[in-house]
């Protein structure tokens, strides 16, 4: 399909979905179990290497933190092939395929690691299908994630009035699939066996490929490339320049599957790639920006750095959150036991309970003149994740004669983090439209998710500093654990006060330099 044809294409009029065109649903379904397998095997995964592979809580969270940081780096190359070549729709069935066989490879756990005269014995062959299974979760969310949100907007005109109720609405999907998949995943592979776990996972991620592939003929040819007949054209391999990218693609999972077993590799990576796009961006803002957009981009820089700090602490969820949930908490909740890995659907069930309450106070106060600036909502969003901390802390206090911390205090502490990212997060993307110079809008998104990536390898060298020693996956003295784990704990809510309000004071300044942009 041509440039002109793709333009020409009539936007989809059937309303089939709460009001909504069918292929909304489509798209819908699609991220909703795809959604269901990523957080159905997140908070597990740590659990899983320490108390099954017996993995030290240092080499549990690199593999963790390098996992998490390759996953939010690589859509920005996924959306660009996408963007430029394959199309969203190819992108998204190309993606699914590889999700399903990585979630699925994650079912076979192989042998238990055990312990023969002090050493400890794993299966290395289980372990290099788990790692090479990540590699292709890895892989396949850089082409999925981007582009089944792209082909959301292509549903609607700019000027659909239904627009942001679709956002809204598929972004509900993300929620219930997260909620779901840490409750009924996290139930199962801590009660039944890691691999019940992560095979429902996988199932799930099925699911959503067979929902996307049945419900093709519901996206109007909206989701096709630019230029179908130049994917067929040559590239130098000899190969069709379609078949060259799903061959590159997979060369990088054979890339990725050594990485995320070489944690250097990937924290080197990140740091080279930040320090290249901090002196490109230098050097552009000082030569190419006039002084009202070299001013608006150094805001848009500021906030992206401070966006580091957020995630770092919110993303400790999957990590020491997780141990802590584990380890060191009685995690009865109005009488029902919950596993360490299903505290993780608080953030969800959270967003359902909030999202809209926050979208309305925020009407309620610009009408008002009363809303926020964007700096203070991001101060705002820092200061209640490094609050959340300070709950742990509090509840740390008054431990029960077992030595363990009441399970509420982990409820208080998602539900500061979920109104912190209430407060931060739907307005981020936001500003990056907003505030960069038009011609680098991509740049400066790409540079936002590449933030993104980097806080997550941020996260895990902040869970290291309450690094536990184990036996057999668990901690031999609790008022230690304890202790180490609030001592990192009261770090990270002086963290997150000390940036918050360092923002805050910065704010009016902001303000000013963003020339009229709210």
């Amino acid at each position: 399909m041509s440039n002109a044809d793709a333009a020409a294409t009539p936007l989809p009029t059937d309303s089939g979905f709460l009001g909504h065109p069918r292929g909304l649903f489509v798209c819908f379904a699609t991220e909703l179990w795809e959604r269901f397998s990523f957080y159905g095997m997140k908070f597990l995964l740590l659990l899983y290497l320490t108390k099954y592979h017996l993995f030290s809580d240092a080499n549990g969270l690199e593999v963790l933190g390098g996992y998490a940081a390759l996953v939010y780096a690589m859509p920005v190359l996924g959306g660009l092939l996408a963007d430029r070549y394959l199309g969203m729709r190819k992108a998204v069935v190309f993606g699914g395929v590889l999700l399903a066989l990585g979630h699925l490879g994650m079912a076979l756990e192989g042998q238990q690691a055990h312990v023969v005269d002090g050493e400890i014995v794993r299966d290395d062959a289980a372990l290099q299908v788990f790692y090479f299974s990540l590699a292709l979760i890895v892989i396949g969310v850089g082409f999925l994630k981007p582009n089944i949100s792209t082909i959301v907007g292509r549903l609607y005109s700019v000027d659909d009035p239904r627009r942001d109720a679709g956002f809204t609405i598929f972004y509900m999907g993300i929620n219930i699939g997260a909620f779901a998949a840490t409750l009924l995943c996290g139930y199962l592979g801590e009660t039944f066996g890691w691999h019940y776990g992560f095979g429902l996972a996988g199932i799930g991620m099925v699911l959503g490929l067979v929902t996307f592939l049945s419900g093709q003929k519901h996206l109007h040819g909206l989701a096709e490339p630019r230029d179908a007949a130049r994917l067929a054209d040559k590239s130098p391999l000899g190969l069709s320049v379609e078949n060259t990218i799903y061959l590159s693609a997979l060369l990088a999972v054979f890339i990725a599957w050594p990485m995320l077993q070489f944690h250097g590799a990937v924290g080197m990576t990140l740091n080279a790639l930040s320090v290249a796009v901090l002196l490109g961006l230098g050097w552009f803002i000082t030569v190419k920006c006039n002084p009202v957009e070299r001013s608006r981009m150094l805001v848009l820089l500021i906030l992206t750095m401070s966006t580091v700090v957020f995630w770092a602490l919110f993303e400790q969820a999957a990590a020491s959150m997780t141990l802590y949930a584990d380890r060191v908490m009685d995690r009865t909740i109005f009488g029902w036991e919950l596993t360490a890995s299903q505290f993780g659907a608080m953030n969800a069930f959270f967003i359902f309970l909030f999202a809209p309450l926050f979208a309305w106070l925020w009407i309620f106060l610009g009408r008002r003149g009363l809303e926020p600036g964007t700096p203070v909502k991001f101060a705002l969003g820092i200061a209640q994740a490094g609050l959340g901390f300070g709950a742990l802390v509090i509840g740390a206090a008054t431990p029960d004669e077992a030595g363990l911390v009441a399970g509420y205090w982990m409820v208080l502490a998602y539900l500061l983090h979920t109104t912190g990212e209430l407060c931060l997060s739907p307005v981020g993307l936001s500003a990056v439209t907003k505030l960069a110079v038009p011609g680098v809008v991509g740049v400066m998104m790409g540079s936002w998710f590449l933030a993104t990536a980097y806080s997550e390898f941020v996260a895990v060298q902040l869970a290291q500093l309450a690094h536990i020693e184990t036996v057999n996956g668990a901690v031999s003295d609790i008022g230690a654990a304890l202790a180490s784990y609030t001592e990192l704990f009261n770090g990270l809510l002086y963290i997150g006060l000390g940036v918050a309000a360092l923002l805050l004071l910065l704010s009016p300044l902001l303000k000013k330099m963003m020339h009229g942009i709210h």
